[in-house]
């Protein structure tokens, strides 16, 4: 499986790799990023794909309803109408 373009430039640019991860740690450890993660982990669960190594990944279209999926397909899905907040 090749990687994307985003994949790409964060390799050959560890400055804006190390700037990107700061962010996003930084991201989740707020409230809106707490609890994206949880109702992603539940999905996960409630599904059975959590932990197992299937490489399929919960989608995240709702908190209640999705289906599995390659991450790839389910984060390249634009997230205008997030319903986790």
């Amino acid at each position: 499986m090749g990687n994307g373009k985003t994949a790409d430039y964060y390799r050959k640019n560890p400055s804006a790799r190390k700037r990107r991860l700061k962010q996003q740690a930084e991201y989740d450890e707020t409230n809106a990023g707490l609890k994206i993660r949880v109702a992603a982990n539940k999905l996960n669960r409630k599904l059975g794909t959590y932990g197992n190594r299937d490489g399929l990944d919960a989608s995240h279209t709702s908190k209640t309803k999705g289906k599995l999926e390659k991450p790839s397909k389910n984060r390249r899905r634009p997230r205008y109408n997030q319903k986790y907040a």
